[in-house]
Parts: C-alpha cells; sequence; structure tokens
C-alpha cells in the first residue's frame, strides 16, 4: 500500500572543487545539506554533478544523498538519488529511493520523492511504500 508524506525542506548548496585532473570537463560538484520538516523529520548530506550547456535554459545534474530521518514513527536512514534535466527551460526531475538502501526502521523502504518550489520554499511529497 503506497503511502504519501509531505512538508517542507531547507536546502544548502555548497560548491566543491573539481576532482583534481577534470577541472575541463566544466561538471559543476556541489555539497547538498538538508534538514526536513513534516512527515519525513530528519537531516540528509549528499553530492551534486551538475553541467550547464551553452544553450540557455539546458542543464543536467545528478545526486546522491544520504538521509537520516524518521518516517511514520520508524527511525533510520536511506539513499535518494535524483536526475534532473532542464530542456531549454522545461524540467524534468526523478528522485526515487535507491533499493535495498533503507537501514533501522526504514528497512524495506521503497519510493519516490517529489520537490516543488513555491514563494522561494520547498516542499516534497514522498510515495512510499514500508514493509
Amino acid at each position: 500500500m503506497t503511502r504519501i508524506a509531505t512538508g517542507t525542506f531547507d536546502v544548502q548548496l555548497t560548491p566543491q572543487p573539481a576532482t583534481p585532473g577534470h577541472e575541463a570537463s566544466q561538471v559543476g560538484r556541489m555539497a547538498i545539506s538538508k534538514r526536513f520538516h513534516g512527515d519525513l523529520a530528519g537531516t540528509s548530506l549528499g553530492e551534486m554533478l551538475a553541467h550547464r550547456t551553452e544553450v540557455a535554459g539546458s542543464a543536467g545534474y545528478v545526486a546522491m544523498e544520504h538521509v537520516e530521518a524518521t518516517l511514520a514513527g520508524r527511525e533510520g536512514s536511506f539513499v535518494l538519488m535524483h536526475t534532473g534535466e532542464m530542456n531549454r527551460g522545461q524540467p524534468t526531475l526523478t528522485v526515487q529511493v535507491v533499493p535495498d538502501s533503507g537501514t533501522g526502521g526504514l528497512t524495506g523502504l521503497s519510493g519516490r520523492l517529489s520537490i516543488d518550489i513555491r514563494d522561494g520554499r520547498h516542499f516534497y511529497e514522498l510515495a512510499y511504500e514500508l514493509t
């Protein structure tokens, strides 16, 4: 049975230097730090790789994010995998729980997270199953 968790999160993105020897790739790196509020309560740390093209409004990013949180009264951790694309201004984003990444009370967690940014605030909706 799929359940829905909703709330907000605060995010801090910190630019990181290019991997030594990879500066010419023009792939940007960012450290991710989040605090989740609402049905999913906790923190996360992660890393993002991104590239903007010469075409305005076109870019792509991938990220891995380790979340330590409480969900449905159960404490544990899991990993989120992000794949984002901006195709001439049209965004596409997929954020999913990495299979079998749940630990502790969140062992068996699966699902997808959607993000909505309104008036400078970040909202999430996690559609999940927890066995």
